[in-house]
């Protein structure tokens, strides 16, 4: 069988299918997101601490960890296609809400309740597209077309930022912030729509679920796949210290956006202009966004000159290298190559551990496995964010975060990726 390149999964005619409904969908969670974060940590109104932005992480990613490993219960029952229609919609819905509240300003428990729900549901979508991609593309190519997906969807969730930020430099015009933002969380509710219209390409039963998956759906067995999940990963402990090392990384990568977004809105510009401040976050996320794709682009070399344990060593041990610049020096510069290249080695590390992983995986464990990943590396992405905003002022000014980020990486090299206990093992 042959295997595609990037552009024959692109020009795949059922694959592309499911391609399009994903990225439609988290281009626009980068549109609702930048909303979300202008709103929350970059209004006039309101002063940004750490605590306040690694709040903010913690509520965005609290579906994904408390209610990820149960949606395949969901996923497995009915048809994936009709879940997927109806959950954009509901999404659509969810938004229009939001945007009220937030046209209205509201911040307090009824705005965390709505804001909540839409990341649930992005879960769902999430897990029902990742669990019909192997019914579109045969085995051979399974691999390269889940770090496609992975990896496209993370580059457009940064451009989704970046268009939400322009949007909102148009509606500067308006005379309240908070319809700017509400104006921007409209447009991302347009876009699930559209999302929606485009999950209506695939066909009812196409993407699953198979009948072995409908007759096992409980919520019971959600739990035993989560044991089985982690009883799989102690039998094959190179891809359980792969996971291990990528969580760890994405927890500094998500220590790093904290530092980024308090320098640029307390910092980087002054306190009193918070839009030149959120400009400045869209440029440092879009940097960070190329470093995504340079580092999924780099990843098939690496691996093809160095193995895939070796090639991981390598950017896990780089990783720690990009930090130290903001120890240097705290200037935009310095900024920008740490967040290039962390996002750089990270994106290169999860591709290749995500290979690593599913080379390991028969069908019957995939999703167990892959429930028990997101779960590890959601909590170090929280765990991240919470330990640095234990110790970083609002200013954003720290040389102690970027020296711990640095320590944690080389400790992580050394203590789960050394070759010795790291290697090709069945």
């Amino acid at each position: 069988m042959q295997t595609l390149s990037f552009l024959g999964l692109l020009k795949h005619p059922r694959l592309s299918r499911l391609f399009v409904a994903r990225w439609t969908g988290q281009t626009t969670d980068g549109i609702f997101q930048s909303a979300l974060a202008s709103f929350v940590l970059f209004s006039p109104e309101r002063q940004a601490s750490a605590l306040s932005a690694a709040t903010a992480f913690a509520v965005v990613l609290l579906p994904y960890s408390l209610i990820g490993p149960f949606v395949g219960t969901v996923l497995d029952r009915i048809s994936r296609q009709r879940a997927l229609f109806y959950a954009n919609i509901l999404r659509a819905v969810d938004l229009f809400i939001i945007a009220i509240l937030v046209a209205n300003g509201k911040t307090g428990l009824e705005l965390t309740i709505f804001v909540l729900a839409a990341f649930g549901i992005n879960r769902l979508i999430l897990a029902g597209l990742s669990a019909g991609l192997p019914l579109m593309i045969n085995q051979d190519n399974l691999i390269t077309a889940n770090a496609a997906a992975v990896t496209g969807g993370s580059i457009l969730v940064v451009l989704g930022g970046g268009l939400g930020f322009g949007i909102r430099k148009v509606s500067e015009s308006l005379d309240n912030a908070n319809h700017s933002d509400a104006l921007i969380i409209l447009f991302a509710s347009v876009g699930y729509v559209l999302a929606a219209l485009m999950v209506l390409r695939l066909k009812k039963k196409e993407i699953g679920p198979l009948d072995h998956e409908t007759k096992s759906a409980s919520f019971m067995q959600s739990v035993i796949e989560m044991r089985e999940g982690f009883e799989f990963l102690a039998r094959h402990k190179d891809a359980a210290r792969g996971i291990m090392a990528t969580a760890v990384q994405r927890g500094g990568i998500t220590s790093l956006l904290l530092i980024a977004l308090l320098l640029e809105r307390n910092t980087f510009h002054s306190a009193d202009r918070p839009e030149d401040g959120l400009s400045g976050l869209a440029i440092a996320l879009i940097i960070a966004g190329l470093g995504i794709m340079c580092g999924a682009l780099v990843a098939p070399v690496g691996v093809n000159r160095f193995g895939r344990h070796g090639w991981m060593r390598m950017m896990m041990l780089g990783s720690a290298i990009p930090p130290l610049f903001l120890v240097l020096t705290i200037q935009p510069i310095s900024l920008y190559v740490a967040g290039f290249f962390t996002s750089l080695c990270g994106q290169s590390l999860k591709v290749t551990n995500d290979a690593l992983v599913q080379s390991k995986i028969d069908d019957y464990h995939r999703g167990r496995v892959f429930a028990v990943y997101d779960v590890v590396v959601n909590g170090a992405i929280v765990s991240g964010a919470l330990c640095a905003a234990l110790i970083l002022p609002a200013s954003g000014k720290s040389i102690t975060v970027p020296l711990a980020i640095s320590f944690v990486y080389v400790i992580a090299y050394l203590g789960l990726l050394r070759p010795k206990k790291f290697k090709a093992i069945t």
